[in-house]
This record gives C-alpha cells, structure tokens and sequence, in this order.
C-alpha cells in the first residue's frame, strides 16, 4: 500500500521501479505537477495520476550534475580536496 504525498516544489522521490525525480512546479488550478528526472526529462502528470503514483520520499542526488549536459571536468572547480597546507592566508596579500 502506498502513502499519499502532497507535491512541493523541491521535494525529491523514487518511484517503485527506482526512477528518482524532483517537483518543480505545482499547479493547483490546472491540477498539474511539474516534474524532472534526474536525467533532466520534464514531465506533467495530473493530481489523480500522482495520487496512484508509488512514490518514496528520497533525500536530493549528492551528484547535481545528472540533468546537466557536462561532464566531471567541466564543473570549472578542482574535485579533489585540498589539505590544510594547502590553504592561503587572505591576510598574506597585505603588506
């Protein structure tokens, strides 16, 4: 038996078959729920069709890349963590 979830914007779920998505739009009047997928596919389902939904309430991806088109590399950031030796004094720039 499946719980019943009210759609907010932000909140993240798993359906049965491990589909992991995101609300991004709730529409009272329509009766639509705005969803993404993790591979950046926008879907509208209606407010019945999400009631029969399965759904399991999941924490957001830690990998924020999936729906955008790009690659580890291309983040513009260094991945790997830098030690504590590594760490600039802002105050070393005054004289």
């Amino acid at each position: 038996m499946s719980e019943d979830f009210d759609p907010r914007v932000g909140d993240w779920y798993r359906t049965r078959d491990g589909a992991a998505f995101e609300v991004v739009a709730v529409d009272e009047e329509d009766g639509t729920v705005e969803i993404q997928h993790f591979d950046a596919t926008v879907e509208e389902v209606d407010l019945e069709t999400w009631s029969d939904l399965d759904l399991e309430p999941i924490e957001p991806p830690e990998d924020w890349s999936g729906p955008l088109d790009i690659e580890r590399e291309d983040y513009g950031v260094d991945l790997g963590a830098a030690g504590h030796d590594e760490w600039a004094n802002p105050l070393d720039e005054f004289d």
